[in-house]
């Protein structure tokens, strides 16, 4: 276990004084008692100070100080190495390589193993937050790109002659730039949150209502992918932007619906403690550990084309997430026994959040 530095200090410190007066302590008794009467035989006739003494003295003195120089040293170094470490992984983070961490070098003091930690759990978000950027760029691009390129393609189509002008062609081009829109949309609010600068409008609502309002909006959908869906929703009261809560209730759903067909889906509302509680759990096929962490990542699918065939855009869940902590709660997907799994959202009855008030 690493020790403590303030305490190893004072204790060093003392240890230090203690050592040194030793030192000249027993060195001058030893020199007065012992090779004082050696170099000096005759006969005293009167107490003087002799060279020998000054030269012996500060010899004694030179000794103390050298061994407790030479004992701060070891602890300086002790102390300096972990700081280079941080300092070393840090040069290299700053140039690019977001793969450095510290190493923890041998008997270190607690302090110091608390400072790599921390740094090296740093380092690891930034490595992980650049490669979330990096694949988000790429994924924009493409997210972008393919409606981009039917509604070019398309409007060419009409311009060429090649396509007539009709009612059905027209809506098909209005769908594709309602998708980019949605697109751009659940950008902007996963930068707001981001940046902490996602507003509600808040005001006392019931999870329950708010969750009845989803389910009336999506249950023709629900029905037709095959799913039966059961319920059983208590009073959750709390304060939140109701807007929010329903879209994240609606995306939440609508993950059943596209990635859970045919299977069983249940929804309740409940109050544990001074939370209230959101849960939809399915017997779809589920995802294992490694997706389960994974879920919450900008544009990230179980499976790229499955996600992409379904229409599925992969901003889903981080909205559902984003909007959570807005809120200051949290949401994270739970495991079920067997097939399926359970998406949990959490909020604070009485939260602390970024709150526009109505006017």
């Amino acid at each position: 276990m690493a020790a403590n530095l303030n305490a190893r200090i004072t204790r060093t410190m003392v240890a230090l004084t203690l050592i040194a007066s030793t030192i000249v302590y027993l060195g001058l008794m030893a020199y007065f008692f012992f090779i004082y009467e050696w170099l000096y035989p005759g006969p005293e006739t009167e107490a003087v100070w002799r060279t020998a003494d000054t030269v012996m003295v500060l010899l004694l003195l030179a000794f103390g100080l050298g061994t407790a120089s030479g004992i701060g040293w070891r602890l300086a170094r002790r102390i300096v190495a972990p700081l280079k470490s941080v300092a070393g992984a840090a040069r290299q983070i700053a140039s690019g390589d977001f793969s450095a961490r510290a190493d923890l070098p041998q008997g270190s003091f607690r302090e110091a193993a608390d400072l790599l930690r921390d740094f090296n759990l740093m380092a690891e978000r930034l490595e992980r937050a650049e490669t979330e950027l990096s694949y988000s760029n790429s994924a924009i691009a493409h997210e972008l790109r393919t409606p981009l390129t039917i509604l070019r393609g398309r409007l060419q189509g009409l311009s060429d002659g090649v396509f007539d002008p009709s009612p059905q062609i027209y809506g098909r081009l209005i769908a594709h730039v309602d998708h980019l829109a949605a697109i751009v949309e659940e950008l902007r609010t996963l930068a707001l949150s981001n940046a902490g600068r996602l507003e509600l409008t808040c005001r006392p609502v019931d999870l329950a209502d708010e969750v009845e309002a989803a389910l009336a909006a999506l249950e023709a959908d629900l029905a037709a992918a095959g799913i039966t869906l059961t319920r059983a929703l208590a009073p959750a009261p709390t304060k939140a932007d109701p807007l929010r809560l329903r879209q994240i209730f609606v995306a939440v759903l609508d993950n059943c619906r596209r990635y859970a067909p045919q299977s069983q889906v249940h929804v309740e509302t409940l109050v544990e403690g001074d939370e209230v509680v959101f849960r939809c759990s399915d017997t779809g096929p589920g995802l294992s550990a490694e997706s389960r962490a994974r879920a919450f990542e900008r544009f990230w699918r179980a499976d790229e084309s499955r996600g992409r065939s379904l229409g599925g855009s992969g901003l889903g869940l981080p909205i559902v997430r984003a909007i959570a902590r807005a809120h200051g709660g949290e949401a994270r997907i739970l495991p079920r026994q067997g097939q399926g799994l359970t998406v949990e959202i959490r909020l604070p009855q009485t939260p602390v959040l970024n709150e526009k008030t109505d006017d």
